[in-house]
């Protein structure tokens, strides 16, 4: 058995040092390796449970359209300048919104795993609440904020995540550790595509 299979997390970890290397390269990222990278991430959604249900579904679905225009626009640069010509960068459904709503998601996983590497304990409420209300709250009514806070209660503990990821304390703190480094370049980069053509990243 291929072992990777059944890691999710150096998966994940692996798919964005990659694209980190391609960011730092200064190579214009694809956009088909940028949306697999990503899609390697809905499990970890779904791992967490009802609390960020809603993340994952939303997720899921705008990734799924990343993948579907991957197969026509070569570069996420590509993706943006399409729907600037077109004028509907800011439209509901619009890949350049979808992009930014990924970027969240991507953005609230790195959070997160801050908060775990830096806590002590096994609870993932207080890691899960801050990556929450730094990344996705303020986009957020107060239903939706509401409904979270209550779902926070039902999260898995942190060895019942890391069971359900296969790792144990080390290797999920060396594969969490690389996520944050590489994602960070790869957040950035995607923020100054939509910041260098003035479309901004707060809506």
């Amino acid at each position: 058995m291929a072992t990777d299979e059944y890691k999710p997390l150096r998966r994940i970890a692996d798919a964005f040092d990659s694209l980190a290397r391609t960011v730092n390269s200064t190579v214009p990222i694809e956009a088909v390796h940028f949306s697999d990278a990503c899609s390697r991430v809905s499990v970890l959604f779904g791992c967490l449970g009802i609390a960020f249900k809603f993340a994952e579904m939303d997720y899921v679905s705008k990734v799924e359209d990343l993948k579907a225009a991957a197969k026509s626009i070569p570069t996420l640069q590509n993706m943006l300048e399409l729907d600037i010509k077109s004028n509907c960068v800011r439209q509901g459904g619009s890949h350049s919104r979808n992009l930014l709503r990924v970027k969240r998601g991507i953005d609230m996983v790195k959070v997160l795993f801050e908060e775990i590497v830096a806590a002590d304990g096994n609870s993932l409420k207080d890691p899960a609440s801050v990556a929450y209300s730094k990344v996705f709250a303020p986009h957020h009514g107060w239903a939706i904020r509401k409904a979270v806070a209550a779902g926070m209660y039902a999260l898995p503990s942190k060895s019942q995540l890391l069971k359900k990821l296969n790792e144990d304390e080390e290797s999920a703190r060396i594969e969490m550790q690389k996520y944050i480094t590489s994602s960070g370049h790869v957040i950035q980069h995607v923020e100054e595509l939509f910041i260098s053509r003035e479309l901004g990243i707060d809506w």
